[in-house]
């Protein structure tokens, strides 16, 4: 009983600090990881991109699954 109530206050007294800490650090590391979000959009723009380049050939090629003018 005693170790229990001796480890709830230790949490208590060692833990809220840190909260507080990472409450108030929070903002800043949202204004910090901003800059990697930016390069992350970029990037996967830049790879939807080349991905659409390679497989236009193909797409003109396949051409269409259903056209106007058949009938299955």
């Amino acid at each position: 009983m005693k170790a229990s109530l001796l480890a709830w206050c230790l949490l208590l007294v060692l833990c809220w600090p840190i909260a507080l800490a990472l409450l108030l650090l929070w903002p800043l590391l949202w204004l910090l990881s901003i800059p990697f979000r930016i390069v992350g959009i970029a990037l996967e723009a830049t790879l939807a991109l080349i991905k659409a380049v390679l497989f236009l050939p193909a797409r003109i090629l396949r051409g269409r699954d259903n056209p106007v003018g058949r009938s299955c």
